[in-house]
């Protein structure tokens, strides 16, 4: 029999010609149980304090338990009131998200069209794919130019399919264009730096560095927009968490995969999603019309691509 059981026999032995006590409080510093002792006696309840090993326990006289319990929550809401929750509203989802889907589909198909039927220059391929040794040369167009190439059927509809999915995301959270636009200048940045950094005999081509920069991109922002909606650093974490096991798992399979790409993409994408998610920028790329950074999403793979076929 521990201590608070051998008090509550006594207290049920004591009840033969007195009244019992009930217990209204308890609590593990004894200063917390004295301070409602104290705030009962102002109002002319008679309160006993007992102590043990684990805590105190604060008792008061049968007949006053209904007016101690009223005075004790009254004494809590004053001096301890529960702090709601700092949510943030939830944020509205762009239309026509399926837009940018459809030109992403576009610039992929058409490229791979356009290439295997030679209507452009028989070298276009190798111009437009990323190669170190010419980027560090100046040719930073291979940077964008390699995102639209792919070196067989089933690669292409990896990436066309992953590109889909991540886009019309991305094209909800942000806007058609904004999503587009970033992630077009977050997959190029990547691979210019890849491009700059790796061996000079480095060769890659593939949209896929652009699909992890969309997804790096929607982790950092959902992380970012909704940090004040969860108070524990936990559930705050889960979406750039998330996004990070996604690149875990599709970004490191199979045996020619590109990880440091991949990697890189994902970088870019995170800290672009984290700037558009700041509140002043954010508020500055809702009012943007998403036309406008669509188009020049565009316009700057028409540029790299008219860079590389001169």
């Amino acid at each position: 029999m521990d201590e608070l059981s051998a008090h509550s026999s006594a207290l049920a032995a004591a009840e033969v010609g007195s009244e019992p006590e009930v217990e209204v409080y308890r609590a593990r510093r004894r200063r917390d149980c004295e301070e409602r002792a104290f705030v009962l006696a102002a109002v002319g309840i008679a309160g006993e304090v007992v102590a043990f090993s684990r805590g105190c326990v604060l008792y008061v006289a049968a007949r006053d338990v209904e007016r101690a319990t009223a005075q004790l929550n009254l004494y809590e809401q004053e001096n301890f009131p529960r702090r709601p929750l700092s949510r943030s509203p939830p944020r509205r989802l762009f239309r026509h998200a399926w837009v940018g889907c459809v030109g992403y589909a576009l610039w992929l198909l058409g490229v791979a069209y356009v290439l295997s039927n030679g209507l452009v220059r028989l070298d276009a391929f190798n111009r437009g794919e990323l190669y170190g040794a010419p980027v560090r040369a100046g040719q930073w167009w291979r940077a964008w130019t390699c995102l639209t190439l792919h070196m067989s059927g089933p690669h292409l509809a990896g990436n066309l399919l992953a590109g889909l999915w991540f886009g019309y995301l991305a094209g909800q959270q942000l806007g058609v264009g904004t999503a587009w636009f970033l992630i077009v200048v977050g997959g190029g940045l990547a691979n210019l730096v890849e491009g700059l950094v790796g061996p000079p005999w480095y060769r890659s081509v593939g949209a896929s560095t652009a699909v992890f920069t969309a997804l790096g991109m929607m982790a950092a922002h959902t992380w970012w927009t909704e940090r004040s909606a969860h108070p524990s650093w936990m559930r705050r974490w889960v979406p750039l968490g998330a996004g990070v096991v996604l690149l875990g798992w599709l970004g490191t399979a199979g045996k020619h995969t590109d990880v440091m790409a991949h990697l890189l993409g994902f970088s870019f994408g995170v800290l672009l999603g984290w700037v558009a998610a700041w509140p002043s920028i954010d508020r500055r790329l809702e009012r943007v019309p998403q036309w406008l950074p669509g188009v020049a999403a565009l316009l700057i793979m028409a540029i790299a691509w008219a860079f590389a076929l001169a």
